[in-house]
């Protein structure tokens, strides 16, 4: 029978695991773990998320520094704020939220923010410690997903893994993480020649490729770990993943839903990135003392 691989539950573990290490680096350190999240605009679903995340801080015991700017706002006016949150020694992460409105350039922003704050993962520096085996902050969306594997009994280790994506957000770190477990990995993407075969043998599939249901139920191998980055909402509303749910389902061995698989698990990672900037930054200011 199918495991279905329930990102709630496991974020839910995440954050009460969480709640009691804060609780712990508080009574240590005198302060609370800090994330300053920047919201420009007002789009609905980043509103959403937004608010999903202060709620999911404020849970854990980790204290959010929301700041919105208007949907007009120069490219300046987002580096002053994030200035700020670089100045700021109660903030150990910083959340851009991204898109930002099209007249606004997000990489020199994203590049803006200290490496050592950059709770997405996002800085090169950050993905360059990755590539080297020294990570820092790891992207959460890929934290999230490996994390979900070993949860669910998967064996990375000598397994043949597939992510389905290149990207700097989820595709490569993904990639990296499962290198470093001790996975053979390969990455697809758009110019991949026969997508099926490389799917068909993988004991891993991770999809992130953002097109909806293109991971066809029966290219998975039996038995398989398939974990669905994707989220699309279709014409009539539906939300459905990168795979094809249904009839992949009947193939693999343990497989995410869509949604309430891999996305509770992002927002569980960045609290946990938080803590653990908090935890580094606190280590650094008692060698200097």
């Amino acid at each position: 029978m199918t495991q279905i691989i329930d990102g709630k539950a496991r974020a839910k573990e995440l954050r009460k695991e969480l709640k009691g290490r804060v609780s712990a680096f508080v009574e240590q350190s005198g302060y609370p773990p800090g994330l300053g999240v920047l919201l420009v605009g007002e789009d609905p679903a980043s509103a959403v998320y937004v608010r999903n995340k202060e709620r999911a801080c404020a849970k854990a015991g980790i204290q959010s520094f929301h700041h919105q700017l208007p949907r007009e706002a120069t490219q300046e006016q987002v580096e002053e704020v994030i200035d700020q949150l670089n100045a700021d020694a109660q903030v150990h992460g910083i959340l851009l939220q991204l898109p930002l409105p099209d007249h606004l350039d997000a990489e020199p922003l994203l590049l803006r923010i200290l490496p050592e704050k950059d709770a997405d993962g996002f800085h090169p520096v950050n993905a360059g410690l990755l590539a080297v085996g020294q990570p820092r902050f790891v992207p959460c969306t890929p934290l999230g997903c490996v994390d979900l594997l070993k949860w669910a009994g998967v064996e990375i280790q000598g397994a043949e893994a597939v992510v389905v994506g290149r990207s700097n957000i989820v595709g490569k770190p993904a990639a990296q993480l499962l290198l470093a477990e001790g996975a053979t990995v390969t990455i697809c993407h758009s110019k991949t020649k026969d997508l099926a075969s490389h799917v068909g043998r993988a004991d891993i599939v991770v999809a992130a490729v953002g097109v909806p249901e293109m991971i066809k139920g029966e290219w998975i191998k039996e038995g398989a770990a398939v974990i669905d980055v994707g989220i699309n909402r279709l014409d009539d509303g539906r939300l459905v993943g990168d795979v094809e749910f249904e009839s992949a389902k009947q193939r693999a061995g343990g497989i995410t839903p869509v949604p309430g698989g891999v996305g509770p698990m992002t927002v569980a990672k960045l609290l946990e990135n938080t803590l653990e900037g908090a935890i580094r930054q606190e280590a650094e200011k008692q060698q200097t003392v």
